[in-house]
């Protein structure tokens, strides 16, 4: 299946935006003394529910859609239908062999003035190894689903960019409360979102030549479940910790309204 060239160019554009979103995370640690927590609450669900309804009302389709042109649509649902779980549970090994840790972001919090600057500084790597082996799906499934329909991969790509900002913070946190360094921060934190466009790049790459209908349908059931199962796995819980009213379900169901209104849009 041969693919323009401008299209490929495109997808690793908005895939790459996403991913750079984590360095606005390291921004907004440097800006502040202590990150809004409700703010933060919000964001997080708001990228939640944003992810929950790109994959369950676009992708997972996409996926079945696929499969059917080539098995008919009994089957093209049964394979999307398992595509999907797959998916869930590639991210669930992933996320058993590479736990992705949730620091607190408070910068006054205990930890960090009872440890020594070179265990918070190695608490700061590790954070930033574990969200950068989670940001290679995330960057195949904005790539693929922009390089599919940029009417889908754009909103994807929005939800994502905004669920790296608080991993950016994350990482920036420990590393430049250890090393005193914005520059080392703002590396660390850019690093591990440029890990998006390599997934993509990697991934595409190894699925070129058999690029198909099946194949196709096989990414983005996949690429939902695991869209689906970080959004209710890490985005909502954290955002519940960080909450301190009801953030977090106006942030999900903001999420759901925006990224539907926008898909609305995109159709018109």
């Amino acid at each position: 299946m041969e693919i323009p060239t401008a299209n490929l160019l495109i997808a690793l554009a908005v895939t790459t935006g996403a991913g750079l979103a984590t360095g606005l995370g390291s921004l907004f640690v440097f800006a502040q003394k202590k990150p809004n927590a409700r703010l933060l609450a919000f964001g997080l669900a708001f990228a939640g529910g944003a992810m929950v309804f790109v994959s369950l009302s676009e992708i997972l389709n996409k996926s079945v859609w696929s499969f059917s042109q080539g098995y008919g649509p009994r089957l093209g649902f049964s394979y999307g239908t398992f595509a999907f779980l797959a998916g869930v549970g590639l991210i669930m090994l992933v996320d058993h062999l590479v736990p992705n840790p949730h620091e607190r972001l408070e910068v006054d919090d205990p930890f960090f003035r009872e440890h020594n600057a070179a265990y918070i500084k190695r608490v700061g790597l590790l954070t930033a190894l574990a969200i950068t082996a989670h940001n290679f799906p995330e960057g195949l499934a904005t790539f693929f689903a922009t390089l599919e329909n940029p009417g889908v991969g754009l909103p994807l790509a929005f939800a994502i960019a905004i669920h790296n900002i608080p991993e950016g913070i994350a990482i920036a946190v420990p590393v430049y409360f250890a090393t005193n360094n914005k520059a080392y921060a703002f590396g660390a934190c850019l690093v591990s979102g440029l890990a998006e466009p390599v997934g993509a790049i990697v991934g595409y790459a190894l699925l070129r030549p058999w690029l198909s209908d099946a194949v196709f349908g096989s990414v983005f059931g996949i690429i939902a479940g695991v869209m689906v199962f970080l959004a209710l796995d890490e985005l909502l819980p954290a955002a519940k910790r960080y909450s301190k009213g009801h953030e977090t379900v106006y942030g999900l169901v903001s999420g759901m309204a925006v990224l539907a209104l926008s898909l609305v849009l995109f159709k018109w």
